[in-house]
């Protein structure tokens, strides 16, 4: 790891004035530091300077209370967002996309802003004798004719495979979250599945975020398919393993039948992804384990696989059936 300043701010804004001021020192924003300290030992991330924001208590807090939407501040803690019982009861996906992910002591110390901006667990990105375009724009992408089991298999390009290892950003994008930020330019409101990029020609741009944009709050419009989720993760063991598949499944029903379905991929695109031809193909039908299936077969249709990553495809498509039938039984009950 290499030298760098630091600075801990007592406001979002005194935060921003410092990036901006520290602009040539290739500034980083540091909240529990899961992921930036990993990269910056395998100086992957190099900063100059590190502007810490655990000082910033406001930004700590949540609220479930309205009848609009629920609030989560950016530094709120993963696992205190995750035990909190009315997002248990009323909103279990985004409990389990928050308890399905790291370790207990990750979840302890990671944010919600964080965990949102979270760089892909690549190994050829994490590893600089390797060519990446992600690192370094330009030089390559070894993944693609490299090892690529855990891989992206949608939104992928000739630039890049590297899937999109979050958890609560899927269970977000099932939710239509909206994501507010702070930056010398002002305020704004990004929808979550604005926020991260596929990569195009250009995969080392990976958010819409301005390099001195700070995310201060996440919000999640209040809906009648709350009660009726589930965020379900495949993975190669239970625990401290990032998703090979996974879906966050939201539904709501009249007479028996899906008023409204809402499904996000994760684990196999190289963002949040939103399943929207499944939505459609389930709205005004029964759920049956037919219906599901075909929902699950038209979220995989645009699917591009290598031999490595190909069983992904029929994993995935089980992981949206299994998922449906769970959010069903939590709608009815």
């Amino acid at each position: 790891m290499r030298g760098f300043t630091y600075a801990r701010p007592a406001s979002a804004g005194e935060a921003v004035e410092m990036m901006t001021r520290a602009a040539g020192r290739s500034p980083r924003f540091f909240a529990g530091g899961t992921t930036l300290v990993d990269l910056m030992k395998l100086e992957v991330e190099v900063p100059g300077h590190l502007i810490d924001l655990t000082g910033l208590s406001d930004l700590a807090e949540y609220d479930v209370s309205s009848p609009k939407e629920l609030v989560f501040g950016s530094l709120a803690r993963m696992s205190d967002v995750a035990d909190d019982r009315f997002v248990q009861a009323h909103y279990p996906a985004l409990s389990e996309s928050l308890w399905k992910a790291a370790s207990q002591q990750l979840r302890n110390m990671a944010t919600l802003g964080g965990n949102l901006l979270q760089r892909t667990r690549c190994a050829y990105f994490r590893d600089s004798q390797y060519p990446c375009n992600k690192r370094e724009p330009g030089s390559g992408c070894s993944a693609i004719e490299g090892v690529s089991r855990g891989h992206a298999i949608l939104g992928t390009s000739d630039h890049c495979i590297a899937v999109y290892p979050g958890d609560f950003a899927v269970a977000l994008a099932a939710f239509d979250a909206v994501v507010d930020t702070t930056g010398p330019k002002g305020a704004r409101s990004i929808p979550l599945l604005d926020l991260h990029l596929e990569p195009g020609t250009t995969p080392h741009a990976e958010t819409s975020l301005a390099s001195d944009e700070l995310i201060t709050r996440i919000r999640v419009p209040v809906t009648g398919a709350g009660k009726g989720s589930t965020y379900q993760k495949i993975r190669d063991r239970e625990s401290y393993a990032f998703a090979l598949t996974s879906a966050a499944v939201a539904l709501d029903f009249a007479d028996d039948r899906v008023k409204e379905a809402r499904i996000a991929l994760g684990g196999v695109a190289t963002k949040p992804w939103r399943a929207w031809s499944a939505e459609q193909s389930l709205v005004g039908q029964p759920l049956t384990e037919p219906t599901a299936r075909r929902a699950g077969e038209l979220a995989f249709a645009g699917a591009r696989t290598a031999p490595q990553s190909a069983f992904k495809v029929p994993l995935g498509i089980q992981t949206v059936v299994d998922s449906l039938m769970i959010a069903q039984q939590r709608a009815l009950a």
